[in-house]
């Protein structure tokens, strides 16, 4: 079992110290060293390997540099730790070493799981939480391990409260190690366990964390049922990389979310609440095109929305990005990130052809290559012009000219690359009575990554 020299891991020992012989179980103590806390750290793991010996138990241990995981990936500190550690644990169970590792979550853990994730944004998969058991699929761990059914990460005290391991300890004269960092306030849990949860016991509901695991495990049972009824659904919607619409808008709106999600899922690519919605956009044709997490985009072709790796782009299809003000879109078509952004009126800086009336920051904007009919009114001219006539003028031609992006509000273009549009004074004087602007930008993308 995994033990981090904590009250939790030390009584979670204890317990099936005390049970192994009617459990049928070989025990045996994995430590994980974060070397965050520098000689607290090593602390940690000299207590915990002493306990083993102390036990007559086989001692597992690693290390691994959390804060430069944290910095080279982007991580937060607890996500980097929780990856190295559990990278690990999988390592041991691939090599046959161990067939199941024990932690010792708690429903407190639960609880602030919860509540973090839905501060944060999650649907009943996030607020499902802290599994009681995480089976090791064969695909993540082939190998030894892989064949046993056996192999997976266990949690039994999810039904227990943290003060009860602490008393439990106290009856058996059971020391532990305190983790210094479990009190710095930097860190968002530490928030929710020290701050947040304690004034919600206080003033609303003095079982909460007991309230926020029972929301756990209904997400759980939730999840469960919804996993059987899409694997039985996604073959008729999800071919061949592509969502079939006609299939898909035949579904009720949480089904279809729960379709997009899983067929993004085995891309082995995750989406959030507003890639997803911006799928669904595309299915109702209020779009062409979105871009996804890892470079990843969707695109509507022929009755289906296909999702493209990155570095794949058909020059062949039109596209079409929703672009939220405030906000950016990634459009690999025309190579670069277009923004939109509200600034003061009388910001210094920029140029004033490049600024838009408020009003349109409620207006749906989109960013889409231009097509035959689109008119753009250039700045100094007295009035709209074709599209395709200002780039022949420019000499712009081939693959370049079919893919020359827009920025479109409804029918109207509001942006051209490489035009300046017709001066506020003129066209859009009666726009920027606000104290606001709507400031267009396009950034190139960069190459190479």
């Amino acid at each position: 079992m995994a033990v981090s020299g904590g009250a939790d891991s030390v009584a979670l020992l204890r317990l099936l110290l005390d049970l192994k012989g009617s459990l049928g179980i070989v025990l045996a103590v994995v430590h994980f060293n974060h070397l965050l806390r520098r000689e607290e750290s090593d602390g940690d793991e000299r207590f915990v390997a002493d306990l083993a010996r102390e036990c007559e138990l086989v001692f597992f241990c690693d290390r691994g540099d959390v804060a430069a995981c944290s910095k080279n990936e982007h991580l937060s500190l607890e996500t980097a730790a929780r990856t190295l550690r559990y990278e690990y644990f999988f390592r041991l169970l691939r090599e046959g070493r161990l067939t199941r590792i024990a932690t010792a979550h708690t429903i407190d853990d639960q609880a602030e799981t919860v509540l973090l994730r839905l501060l944060r944004g999650a649907g009943t998969r996030g607020l499902a939480g802290i599994y009681p058991l995480r089976a090791v699929a064969g695909s993540q761990l082939p190998g030894k391990a892989a064949r046993s059914k056996d192999a997976a990460i266990i949690r039994p005290l999810l039904g227990v409260r943290r003060p009860e391991l602490e008393t439990h300890l106290n009856s058996i004269h059971q020391d532990w190690r305190e983790d210094s960092s479990n009190r710095d306030l930097r860190h968002a849990r530490n928030r929710i366990r020290h701050g947040i949860l304690p004034r919600l016991e206080r003033s609303l509901n003095p079982s909460v964390r007991e309230t926020l695991a029972e929301t756990a495990e209904i997400a759980r049972d939730e999840e469960a049922y919804w996993s059987r009824q899409i694997a039985e659904i996604l073959p008729r919607v999800w071919k061949q990389d592509c969502l079939r619409i006609s299939e898909l808008s035949l579904l009720p709106l949480a089904l279809q979310r729960r379709m997009i999600r899983a067929a993004a899922e085995s891309l082995h690519l995750n989406l959030e609440f507003k890639h997803v919605e911006e799928i669904i956009a595309i299915s109702a044709g209020d779009a062409q095109a979105a871009a996804l997490p890892k470079g990843w985009r969707a695109s509507r072709e022929a009755g289906s929305i296909c999702l493209i790796p990155p570095g794949l782009v058909k020059i062949d299809a039109d596209f079409d990005y929703i672009l939220p003000v405030p906000g950016r879109v990634e459009v690999p078509e025309a190579a670069a990130c277009f923004e939109a952004s509200l600034v003061p009126r009388d910001s210094e800086g920029y140029n004033p052809n490049d600024l838009f009336g408020e009003k349109y920051a409620a207006a749906q904007l989109c960013v889409r290559n231009w097509r035959a009919g689109d008119r753009f009114w250039p700045a100094h001219a007295r009035s709209p012009k074709k599209v395709k006539e200002l780039l022949q003028e420019r000499h712009i031609t081939g693959t370049e000219r079919k893919l020359w992006p827009v920025v479109a509000s409804g029918d109207e273009l509001l942006w051209l690359r490489g035009f300046s549009a017709r001066r506020p004074d003129h066209r859009h004087d009666q726009n920027l009575n606000g104290s606001r602007a709507l400031l267009i930008r396009e950034i190139p993308l960069q190459t190479g990554k």
